[in-house]
């Protein structure tokens, strides 16, 4: 019995040393701060395995990792660990525009080489362990038996601990346009049908699929954010969820064929992302979406500015006017139709004494430029009709003159903004996009908000694989060529690439204010944006309406802004863009001079950023430093329930004193109720004040801190 027993012994150490010397040997590393830490295994199957705690407890589960070929064996399991290498990384670099005017890049990284020997090959697996989070991807070296491949799909695993609560939007094809939804993970099937709405194209995957940027939140408090970064000549990843087990799953986004994406080596993915914390705010200051990005790719960048700017574009949304000039054109041909001939609607927005009053409107207020939408030949049947050759994007409609128009925004100081909606006609853009780039750079534009609405011409492909994605990158490259900045609409949702390519100044892929005209949005909606969709980059959310109930529209059928005057004002503060519209009519700004003060005030490039307080879906404060200045700005903002907002204005500079401009909601204020309904206070205030101010339900407050001038200290009260 005693030699059995030596046996067993003998037997059992062989075995432990041949698991932990051969496939299922791990490796570790923590963040700088030790607070985070990642264990990684190849299991008995050859299968990559990581999981993830964070303060000792377990964040991600042991989750699987590999991608599923098409025609191939795969790259799912049969691995050997054949090297792993750790290594530090710290840096301090400069944003060309941003949140703050320093970011600090600092991580611990593990890369593991894995050999698949029935097939010869390597790849390798690189992570990054930051103090908030996880970054890691597939690296694909150049070798004899991996050159060309294609990916049927990728099996990345985020195994959860419990039934989080989640705030998502259903996993789509071609649009992030939805209202978000609160659930539990366990309810996302049964609350699926009800969180699809219409779109002008969309296509869902399964009952259980969602987007990223995800939000969510343990029992115990701790906030788990997924999402990706650098998504360059890949396919954009969403989430499917088996909600037996409660485990993720990257699922790809196909094109045409059915396939997920067609890859050359050497390559590699893009990073895919957990940013985990116990404090909101932390997830909302994370730098990892742009630190896996990177560096900027040009030398000169003297030419990107960030911009404030108004636009013929509101009243077309809501109804009021068209952006096509005749209503006699049923077909439209380019080239073979003559405008000169038809009579126009009068509804048409994009005229030129409509085209002046904004010009005249953004010089009077600062504003730097004026966008104009529906300037251009073609209109009247842009959408709908699967239209190949559908703009040129050079040919003005008769009662738009170019040169006349930017001629006199340039006497005034101003420029305009050009607008390329290519309904989705993608060829057709890039066929002409060196033409329509040259003749904004002739007529003195410098930015173009750029437009994919409708199904994606070539046919099939959606508007987040990796044929869209490619061409996304190429219009901010070839912009670059000119210039000029861009701001795309419906495009894929941003992972940081405006790091590396700074002229892609702003982007929408989400649900933005032009669903208040629809129909609305939910009071908590700009609540979460900061936590999900802004995770990957600024939005053009166009804020700024002061007509909440669209009076301007009298008998016309239109919607309701869901949110108090005050919180569009804070909106400029609390979702960040160097990209910011004043999307209302001048004529509704002219109403409201003195709240229209802070939106003339506001920065739009920041030196720092204060996160006082967040709650996804709930509430966030926000200061910010404004740039070269020592002047700050704070916005609050509440969902559905009214609130107070207690802070301290610690983060302004001792024994300096400030002059303190509130825009608050007034004492009736409600979203619902009496939604323009505000107040104005003013006062002296240094470091050491501390501020209260009530939100109504759906509002919010914005606050501007001047540096006191002697003269202010004479005739500004002090703060009470």
């Amino acid at each position: 019995m005693r030699n059995m027993k030596a046996i067993c012994t003998k037997l059992a150490c062989f075995l432990l040393v041949l698991f932990v010397g051969g496939m299922a040997k791990a490796e570790s590393i923590t963040s700088p701060n030790g607070q985070l830490q990642l264990n990684f295994s190849v299991n008995a199957q050859g299968e990559p395995v990581y999981e993830l705690s964070y303060k000792g407890k377990t964040v991600i589960k042991p989750s699987k990792l590999g991608l599923e070929l098409k025609n191939d064996p795969g790259l799912m399991n049969g691995f050997t660990l054949a090297d792993a290498k750790t290594s530090t990384f710290d840096e301090t670099w400069e944003p060309v525009w941003g949140e703050v005017k320093q970011i600090r890049n600092h991580y611990n990284e593990l890369a593991v080489t894995l050999n698949q020997k029935a097939q010869d090959r390597n790849i390798v697996i690189r992570f990054r362990l930051f103090d908030d989070g996880l970054g890691f991807r597939y690296e694909f070296p150049l070798q004899k038996n991996l050159n060309y491949f294609v990916v049927k799909e990728e099996h990345s695993q985020f195994a959860m601990t419990g039934d989080h609560k989640a705030f998502w939007i259903p996993g789509d094809y071609d649009t992030q346009e939805y209202d978000y939804t609160e659930s539990r993970l366990s309810e996302i099937r049964g609350l699926m049908e009800a969180a699809i709405t219409d779109n002008a194209s969309q296509a869902q995957f399964s009952p259980t699929g969602v987007q990223t940027s995800l939000q969510m939140k343990t029992d115990d408090g701790i906030y788990i954010n997924l999402h990706e970064a650098a998504l360059v000549d890949y396919s954009c990843m969403h989430l499917n969820l088996d909600d037996k087990n409660l485990v993720f799953e990257s699922w790809l986004t196909p094109d045409a064929r059915g396939d997920k994406g067609y890859l050359q080596a050497p390559c590699k993915s893009p990073w895919r992302t957990v940013i985990v914390s116990d404090d909101a705010r932390d997830i909302l200051a994370s730098k990892i979406t742009l630190n896996l990005n990177e560096p900027c790719a040009y030398e000169d960048v003297s030419w990107i500015k960030p911009v404030k700017y108004v636009g013929v574009w509101w009243e077309m949304i809501a109804g009021k006017s068209t952006w096509a000039y005749t209503d006699e054109l049923p077909s439209v041909k380019l080239g073979e139709t003559d405008y000169s001939k038809m009579k126009p609607n009068g509804r048409h927005g994009a005229n030129n004494e409509n085209v002046k009053r904004y010009i005249d409107f953004a010089a009077a207020n600062g504003l730097d430029q004026v966008l104009v939408e529906g300037w251009n030949e073609g209109w009247e049947d842009w959408f709908g009709h699967s239209k190949d050759y559908v703009f040129d994007f050079v040919t003005p409609y008769p009662d738009f003159d170019v040169k006349m128009l930017n001629e006199y925004a340039k006497s005034k100081g101003v420029k305009l903004m050009m607008h390329h909606e290519t309904s989705s006609s993608v060829r057709n853009y890039e066929r002409h996009m060196d033409k329509a780039y040259q003749f904004m750079v002739d007529n003195g534009y410098n930015a173009v908000k750029s437009g994919y609405v409708g199904d994606i011409i070539p046919r099939g492909e959606h508007h987040y694989g990796q044929w869209m994605n490619n061409h996304y990158l190429y219009a901010v490259r070839k912009a670059a060529d000119y210039k000029i900045c861009v701001n795309g609409h419906e495009a894929v949702r941003p992972t940081g690439l405006c790091r590396t390519y700074p002229n892609l100044i702003g982007n929408e892929s989400a649900r933005g204010t032009e669903y208040e005209a629809f129909g609305g949005s939910k009071p908590f909606h700009t609540t979460l944006l900061p936590f999900t969709r802004l995770i990957g980059g600024p939005m053009d959310y166009t804020p700024g309406i002061f007509d909440i109930k669209l009076d301007f529209m009298g008998d016309l059928p239109h919607g309701r802004v869901q949110t108090t005057l005050a919180k569009q004002l804070a909106l400029y503060v609390t979702l960040y863009s160097p990209l910011q519209m004043a999307a209302d009519l001048v004529e509704n700004y002219e109403k409201h001079m003195d709240a229209f003060q802070f939106i003339k005030d506001v920065a739009v490039d920041w030196d720092d950023s204060k996160y006082i307080e967040a709650e996804p879906g709930d509430y966030i404060t926000v200061a910010r430093k404004a740039k070269g200045t020592n002047n700050w700005f704070v916005g609050g903002i509440t969902d559905e329930n009214a609130r107070t907002a207690n802070f301290t204005l610690d983060f302004l500079e001792p024994g300096k004193q400030y002059v303190a401009t509130l825009y608050a909601d007034g004492k009736d204020a409600d979203y619902q109720g009496d939604p323009t309904s505000y107040q104005i206070k003013k006062g002296i205030v240094t470091s050491k004040t501390k501020m209260s101010v009530k939100e109504a339900r759906s509002g919010g407050f914005a606050l501007s801190l001047i540096e006191a001038t002697p003269a202010d200290k004479k005739v500004v009260k002090k703060w009470r």
